[in-house]
């Protein structure tokens, strides 16, 4: 797994911020929504704060902590810190436009809601890989603000 905690320098904020590209990096779907990425930037319409620049950060930050946290907890089976992990990237990924990862979150939430514990660890393994993307397309966002 690339490591999750670096954090770039960042420049100022962009009010409109490009939408970061999938990782086959050229005309593919966007991995981050523009939609949610423009939510954003319009709390702080001068860029002058900085604040999608630093939710970025905020988040990746989270994001390596939590993986980290999602890791331990996967041998044996936590699945009380599996639920807390997944419910907080949930929330989280959603509002930086990570809508595909956060819906991987909530469907393996609900699964060990519902005490569906088989099957879990491909999911699991689903849900690193596409940090991993949700990472890189966060710091290609970063490297461009």
């Amino acid at each position: 797994m690339t490591n999750l905690t670096a954090a770039p320098t960042l420049g100022p904020a962009s009010p409109s911020p490009a939408p970061a590209q999938s990782r086959t990096g050229g005309t593919g779907p966007c991995l981050l929504d523009p939609q949610a990425l423009s939510n954003l930037a319009q709390l702080d319409p001068t860029g002058a704060s900085k604040l999608l620049s630093r939710v970025l950060v905020t988040y990746r930050n989270s994001l390596a902590r939590l993986m980290a946290q999602l890791a331990a907890a996967r041998q044996p089976i936590d699945p009380v810190v599996l639920k807390l992990v997944t419910h907080t990237l949930k929330s989280s990924s959603a509002s930086v436009g990570a809508l595909e990862f956060s819906a991987q979150c909530g469907a393996i939430e609900q699964a060990l809601r519902e005490g569906r514990v088989d099957g879990l660890q491909p999911m699991l393994d689903d849900l690193v890989v596409e940090a991993v993307r949700v990472d890189a397309a966060v710091l290609q966002l970063l490297s461009s603000t």
